[in-house]
């Protein structure tokens, strides 16, 4: 525990012991809150310069709990992504605590996140006149390449991208994390930050998205599609089934050979089990609401792609084994290599439009290096990513007669015109 969080909590567990514990009186009590109040200004959460025994405790859990979050990451497994975290017992109740935001009404959400935000507390788009969908999202650094790359994908498609992100690293990307830091609840009692909260409740939305990560339950989801669908009935919700992993394996591999198409195909079976365990239960409480981005299928399908030698430019599977900057992926915890970004933007872009990059004829001002991906490779990506979506039952994309279209343009996609 760092010295702070242990003078915070020792302070507070000495100033908020009941007054006749230790002889104080009522101005003494006042006088040590004062005085907390100086040495840490931030538990001041509505700012009037004045502490609160309540706003004293507050402050108290969110430094026991920051620390416990500290404590879960120490002991994950280095790659800086816990797999064992603590969760608070509130997640067990059939409500949220009382002073959850998303009991407020709008125009509160809305005040309350204007008072912390640097722009616009609500943002909000009109109906897109191209066929465009309007898209909140939240997630981590798995999410994080399709998020940069989804928008100029849809811009040589002819689209203009509404997309407004709350995004973060590792656990604090997750649906879990988000709705508590949004709520300001649990660990983040009486310090909500609503960015998206405020925007869906007084903004239009076609679509969310979600990241996934580890111990996932369906409720970390369900909370959010209960608040979008309050407002936003029409709304539909999209979560990344992200990819294989080397932590699925035993041990990790001494080399590349050992990264067969058979063991791949079976780490990508481990995450659609996984994954479905979440889609299944969300997808019978809110029939035809919730899809997959298949972007577990999508790097599948590029690891045979590339043991085909179909990947051309591509040096190796995965550069923590093979040490090829030019992988499929790049360290121990599975982040896309360099130009793969472009392959999870192409399946956000193929399952929430119902149509093939195959498609689009402009070219994708993507930047960067300019002789990789070569046009040969982004052709590749572009033709895997239709094919896993097309591929999973759970995209809702379906192309039975191989047109690049969504044969159910209702279930799922906007039906924007190719352009």
């Amino acid at each position: 525990m760092s010295k702070y969080r242990v003078s915070a909590v020792l302070l507070l567990a000495f100033c908020l012991r009941p007054p006749n514990s230790v002889g104080q009186d009522d101005s003494a009590g006042a006088a040590q809150l004062q005085q907390l109040l100086r040495r840490f200004p931030a538990a001041d959460a509505n700012k009037d310069g004045r502490l609160t025994r309540e706003e004293a405790l507050a402050f108290r859990r969110r430094m026991q709990s920051a620390d416990a979050i500290g404590q879960t990451k120490k002991k994950s497994s280095g790659d800086g992504a816990p797999r064992e975290f603590n969760v608070d017992p509130g997640w067990d109740q059939e409500r949220f605590p009382d002073n959850a935001v998303c009991y407020l009404p709008p125009d509160r959400i809305q005040d309350i996140f204007a008072t912390i935000s640097n722009g616009a507390a609500v943002v909000s788009y009109d109906v897109p006149a191209d066929g465009a969908r309007r898209v909140v999202g939240i997630g981590h650094s798995f999410m994080m390449p399709g998020y940069r790359t989804l928008p100029l994908i849809a811009t040589a498609a002819g689209l203009e991208q509404p997309l407004y992100t709350h995004t973060g690293g590792g656990i604090t990307g997750s649906a879990r994390f988000k709705w508590e830091q949004e709520n300001g609840i649990f660990g983040f009692d009486g310090n909500p930050t609503p960015k998206l909260l405020a925007s869906i409740s007084n903004a239009s939305w076609d679509a969310m998205t979600f990241g996934p990560y580890f111990n996932d339950r369906p409720e970390y989801f369900s909370c959010w599609i209960d608040f979008c669908l309050k407002y936003q009935p029409d709304m539909k919700f999209y979560i990344s089934d992200a990819w294989p992993q080397l932590s699925q394996l035993p041990r990790n591999p001494e080399s590349e050979d050992e990264l067969t198409a058979e063991v791949i195909e079976r780490m990508g079976q481990e995450r659609l089990q996984m994954s479905r365990q979440i889609l299944d239960v969300l997808r019978e409480d809110y029939p035809g609401k919730v899809f997959v981005l298949p972007t577990s299928d999508a790097m599948v399908l590029a690891a045979k792609y590339f043991l085909r030698g179909e990947l051309p430019g591509v040096e190796g599977l995965h550069r923590a084994i093979g040490g090829r900057q030019k992988s499929l992926w790049s360290d121990q915890l599975g982040h896309l290599g360099p130009g793969f970004e472009r392959l999870e933007g192409y399946v956000f872009y193929a399952t929430l439009y119902g149509r093939s990059p195959e498609l689009i004829t402009q070219e994708i001002q993507f930047g960067g290096n300019s002789g990789y991906p070569s046009t040969e490779l982004d052709a590749q990506f572009r033709r895997i990513a239709w094919e896993a979506v097309a591929g999973n039952s759970y995209s809702g994309v379906v192309d039975m007669n191989h047109d690049g279209l969504n044969d159910r343009p209702d279930s799922g996609d906007a039906g924007a015109a190719a352009r």
